[in-house]
């Protein structure tokens, strides 16, 4: 394990979470069905068919999750407001919801922390699938209300705002193939949802900066695509997957441009573009590992094949660990985007690592630590290469419902005994808190 770098006085270090993943109480205080309760509750959808109904009950537990964040010593929180929470059935405020993330932030400030929101991660109110939810215009005016809503009541004390989370993997796994809710799968057409997301993204930074946010910005999923070989198909392939995955998610926002004309078309308005590449503050960046792409094996309905190559190491959820694609991922974003790429805060990064307690009643996951340290590393050789990137926040704080996987995968420095509600740090949470009291010092 290579040893972690020092990042700087400014560096920000922190932990994420995502509001269906953690908070349950899904019944509570006038909160409406979200596409996740509707999908999770649908059989067959799920792992073992389970559900976000509890998951952490962090809703009741906020404050002794926000201490245990403090005894961690991160600057800050990335954090998701379930929009279900705030408009219930997508238009009327519910405001109990509104004073449930007042309560939140308010006590984050409390301990030092600095509460950075996500307004979409992926939990759009049941209600407005339908009039056809994310392929139906429309919503990307409900979504500017909505950010509007939110930030008239809390951009006095959240730190920094995100938009939408990994437009990318709802876009393709929510509509693409349908293995995350809402369960369509459109193929190609999902490119249309894409560019619907990419204009609430847009509107959703108006709709904020009229409430007196002044850090703004989207949590996009980003990836090094490795073609598995050097064959012109295979490179064709691996060009048209970078388009689909990346660009097509990041031209709007930086270039005003769409990468994928000609191969496939939104159906668009005048003025979009426009709107969709409002000036942002930072980009987030969501990134676990590169992919490999081949060919598409003949008879293919997609023009290319994601692959896991033999003879790599892996995590518990089959995802390989390559750290310097972390760095090549990073350094080729300033390569395509130059001094258009804004500063840089990597929003999600950590793996699937299911130590569970042992005898001593510890969770000794030094397979997390590794990944991490090495990680943290390819990181600063990025920083070194010119990239600017100002901070860094862990998924996850806490173990919590792994989407279509359930329970079944552990990605937080905290275990969850999900029976009692137990929370118990890892051996990588003591890592972690050593980690940035160590950086910590350098200040």
């Amino acid at each position: 394990m290579r040893d972690v770098p020092h990042f700087g006085s400014d560096f920000v270090w922190g932990v994420s979470t995502a509001s269906y993943q953690i908070e349950g109480a899904v019944d509570e205080d006038g909160r409406g069905r979200s596409i996740w309760d509707e999908f999770s509750h649908t059989a067959g959808r799920t792992l073992n068919g389970d559900t976000g109904d509890v998951a952490c009950d962090h809703l009741h537990r906020y404050r002794e999750d926000v201490a245990l964040m403090a005894d961690l010593g991160v600057d800050a929180y990335r954090f998701s407001i379930a929009w279900p929470r705030i408009q219930p059935d997508g238009v009327a405020v519910e405001p109990r919801g509104l004073d449930f993330y007042d309560r939140l932030v308010d006590t984050l400030l409390e301990h030092g922390i600095e509460p950075s929101a996500t307004l979409f991660h992926w939990d759009s109110p049941l209600a407005l699938e339908a009039d056809g939810g994310w392929e139906n215009r429309a919503i990307t005016d409900r979504f500017a209300e909505y950010a509007r809503i939110v930030g008239e009541r809390l951009s006095d004390r959240v730190t920094r705002w995100f938009t939408l989370n990994e437009t990318v993997v709802f876009t393709l796994l929510g509509h693409g193939n349908g293995i995350h809710a809402p369960g369509k799968e459109l193929g190609f057409g999902a490119m249309q949802v894409a560019w619907h997301q990419l204009l609430a993204h847009g509107k959703a930074v108006q709709a904020l900066r009229s409430t007196g946010a002044t850090r703004v910005g989207p949590a996009n999923n980003h990836t090094q695509v490795r073609p598995i070989d050097d064959s012109q198909e295979t490179r064709d392939a691996a060009h048209l997957f970078d388009l689909v995955y990346n660009r097509a998610f990041l031209d709007p926002i930086l270039l005003g441009t769409w990468p994928l004309a000609g191969i496939v078309d939104p159906v668009a308005q005048d003025g979009d573009l426009e709107i969709i590449s409002q000036p942002i503050d930072f980009l987030g960046v969501n990134s676990y590992n590169p992919q490999y792409i081949a060919a598409a094996p003949a008879g293919s309905a997609i023009p290319f094949d994601q692959v896991t190559p033999e003879g790599l190491e892996y995590n518990d959820f089959g995802w390989p660990i390559i750290p310097d694609g972390f760095t090549q991922m990073l350094t080729g974003l300033r390569e395509t985007y130059g001094d258009a790429l804004p500063p840089i805060l990597i929003t999600e990064n950590g793996g699937a690592f299911n130590e569970a307690p042992g005898a001593d009643g510890h969770v000794h996951d030094q397979r997390r630590i590794d990944y991490t340290a090495a990680h943290l590393a390819a990181l600063k050789d990025a920083i070194d290469a010119g990239v600017d990137v100002r901070g860094y926040f862990h998924w996850s704080f806490m173990d919590n419902f792994e989407w279509a996987e359930g329970y079944s995968q552990r990605f937080g420095l905290t275990w969850v005994d999900y029976a009692t509600q137990e929370r118990l740090p890892k051996d990588s949470f003591h890592w972690y808190r050593d980690l940035i009291t160590a950086q910590k010092g350098t200040r």
